[in-house]
């Protein structure tokens, strides 16, 4: 506990950690083998002097290594995981949910991953369990569904173990978790990631945080909206105004902005595109669009969301092209083919997803 005390100290007046200090400090945090007393002084001090990157990268490692229940399936190329910060300005429907469908229904790989919301009015749990996923199933059938169709829901409820529970209930600041928990792994060998972020300054930094712990492409975006502030934007591609680009990719990191209409799409109002009041209505609106009810703005979104996997993965060579094969894509009816197939092994009582899936699709024809 000396030592503990000792390195609060350190950090307190300014002492940078190396990447194995600052694992081993977390792993003591995360398995609770310092008071909580000593805990919260420890991380309240470590986030007053904004954390490097290679002491993010070491807290990540400690949770990656000893909060984190992982899947390994071999893989006959590579993955990526599509999630956003949460914490935006512009709450929107669940389109990254919507867009790791409508992507692995394109032909990309897509282990996503998610929690229930925290800031929003659902998260990606609550709509996937909407749909008749069991998010209490064990994380082997979500392995064997990346296997045998190229998609899986990793819910944070089944992967995180108690250290960062038990942390999010009694911490009311913001510590260096709250930059490496989206960055998590669950799917080992995913090493690419749609991050989407809360603001433009944490949209790079989260890449940078990217390339120090080796993945090896990585999209931040954040998105605004017209007619709203600058910082008042979304953790997705929007359709409603300019999104900043940060791409990480062959260890280079590159910045640009895309427009609504560089995707060749309209720019549409927010209100087309905002969350609705309840879970159960955001999982029957984002339903809607992946079963090709809905176009307009809320199908460019969900396209524009999902051409950010297509293009990252090199499904697609240009960004246009990627939005171009996810719009065929959910024309042809690929996305609810998939979800269907999605439900029925990542649950262990198939038939009972399958009804609730199908007790949905069954409300929009009303």
């Amino acid at each position: 506990m000396r030592g503990f005390g000792r390195a609060i100290t350190e950090v307190a007046q300014g002492r940078r950690l190396s990447r194995e200090e600052t694992k081993e400090i977390y792993r003591q945090i995360l398995l609770s083998e310092q008071p909580e007393l000593q805990q919260g002084a420890f991380l309240a001090a470590h986030m007053a002097h904004a954390p490097t990157l290679e002491e993010i990268a070491g807290a990540w490692e400690a949770q990656m290594d000893y909060d984190v229940e992982t899947i390994d399936p071999a893989l006959p190329g590579p993955s990526a995981d599509i999630v956003g910060t949460g914490s935006d300005y512009l709450k929107t429907i669940n389109v990254s949910s919507g867009a790791a469908i409508l992507a692995a229904a394109a032909g990309a790989r897509v282990a996503k991953k998610g929690a229930r919301a925290a800031t929003g009015v659902s998260g990606a749990s609550d709509i996937f369990e909407a749909y008749g996923v069991d998010l209490e199933a064990p994380l082997s059938q979500a392995a064997r569904s990346l296997s045998q169709h190229g998609l899986c829901y990793l819910p944070g409820e089944k992967f995180l173990r108690s250290g960062w529970g038990r942390l999010i209930r009694v911490m009311r600041f913001r510590t260096i978790f709250n930059l490496a928990c989206p960055l998590l792994m669950p799917c080992r060998p995913t090493r690419h990631l749609v991050i989407g972020a809360y603001s433009a300054a944490l949209a790079r930094q989260l890449v940078h945080i990217c390339r120090e712990i080796g993945l090896v492409g990585v999209l931040g975006v954040y998105g605004r909206c017209d007619g709203f502030a600058a910082d008042q934007g979304m953790d997705e591609v929007s359709v409603c105004g300019p999104t900043l680009v940060v791409e990480l990719r062959q260890g280079k990191i590159t910045e640009y902005t895309l427009e609504p209409e560089d995707l060749g799409l309209s720019r549409a109002r927010y209100e087309d595109i905002a969350a609705k009041p309840t879970t159960q209505e955001n999982a029957v609106a984002l339903l809607r669009v992946l079963s090709s009810r809905a176009n307009g703005a809320a199908a460019d979104f969900l396209v524009a969301n999902a051409a950010a996997v297509l293009y990252l993965l090199d499904r697609a060579p240009t960004w246009p092209v990627a939005v171009e094969q996810a719009r065929q894509t959910l024309a042809q009816g690929e996305a609810v083919n998939l979800l269907y197939r999605l439900v029925a092994t990542q649950q262990r009582q198939p038939d009972c997803g399958l009804r609730i899936l199908q007790g949905l699709l069954d409300s929009l024809k009303e």
